[in-house]
Parts: C-alpha cells; structure tokens; sequence
C-alpha cells in the first residue's frame, strides 16, 4: 500500500491515476468515494466535515474489496488527520509499504489552481486555510508513520506530468521492490489535462 500527500493542486490525484495504470493497483481518492455515496451532499455543500468514523468505514470497506481480488491500493488524500492515521497504523500498518509526498512550491500551486478554476480555488485567503491545515495535518502523520518505521519519501512535483510520473515510480518501487509495472510507460497528460487535487 502506498499513499499519497501533496497540497491542493499538487497532482496526487492525477499521478495516483496513473500509477493505478502502470502498476495494476486500485486507487481511492477519500474526497471521491465520500462523494460517490451520496449521502454526504449538504455536510459537503455546508463545508462541513464528514465524521472519521464514516471516513473510516467507508474508506476500509473500499481497500477490503480490492485486498480480496488482489490487488495492491494506492489512497490518495486518506487519512486526513490524527484519528485516521492512528487507526491506519492500529490495523494495518504492515500493509504500508510507505508514503510519497509531491512537492510543488505554492506560487506554482496558486498558478495551477488559478487555471483548474474550481469555485472553492477562487481565493487565495481560501487557499492558504486549506494549506495551512494540510500542513498541521501531514506533519503529525507523517511524525506518526516514522515513528512506527513507515517511510516517508519526497518526490519533486513541478514540471510535466509525465516526467513526474516517472519520479513517482520510481519512488513506489524504492518503497515496494515487489511492485511489477503492468505498462512500461504511461503519459500522465493523456490521463488527465490538468493538475488535480
């Protein structure tokens, strides 16, 4: 299992895609599968926060199915905070291979932001409270991870898709030397436009 960190706009849920592809692995975006549900709509639209015991509910429910048929997981923005995280490593912490953050300056994730043009990535005041609040997030996890011997790696997140990509995998096979790639080679950009969450 390896999951994936970056700011808004640092393109984890574009390169959790296509290392899904090249590796033949599942991947879940936590904001997605709360989304697919249904049942979540007005907390969302409210901006409010979906319990963790949910997050957490649904979130195992999704890796327990793609454990049953084989397949390896990539979990793109979960956990989220402290609670998840513990209960991560309170119950299946031999399955992390590691985690990779993407970094990306923020006047480069302003920029990429600017152009997605999503309503919530209007304001920069805006912006910067989500940066600020990944930032208290991830560095507990990650102090967390590292003391339950989980690595951390750090992968350059600016330039093409497909150069980052490429960095990517090569992060997942330092953390998993098992992991196989299924396609030798996948173009990020034909995936997907533009820098996701």
């Amino acid at each position: 299992m390896i999951i994936l960190f970056g700011l808004a706009g640092s393109g984890k849920g574009t390169q959790a895609k296509a290392l899904s592809e090249i590796f033949g692995w599942r991947t879940f975006s936590v904001g997605q599968v709360i989304r697919d549900t249904g049942e979540y709509d007005s907390l969302i639209n409210e901006g409010r926060l979906i319990p963790d015991d949910d997050v957490i509910r649904l979130m195992n429910k999704q890796i327990e199915h793609a454990e049953a048929e084989g397949f390896d997981v990539i979990l793109d923005g979960y956990p989220r905070n402290m609670v998840q995280a513990q209960y991560i490593i309170d119950h299946m912490a031999d399955k992390i291979d590691g985690a990779i953050v993407i970094d990306v300056p923020k006047e480069e994730l302003y920029t990429r932001l600017a152009l997605r043009g999503r309503d919530d990535d209007k304001e920069k005041a805006s912006i910067d409270r989500r940066f600020e609040v990944f930032e208290q997030n991830s560095c507990s996890i990650f102090n967390l991870f590292q003391e339950h011997g989980i690595p951390v790696a750090h992968v350059d997140g600016v330039g093409e898709i497909g150069t980052v990509t490429g960095r990517l995998v090569a992060a997942v096979q330092k953390l998993n030397p098992n992991a196989t790639k299924q396609i030798e080679d996948v173009n990020g950009g034909e995936i997907e436009k533009s820098y996701g969450e």
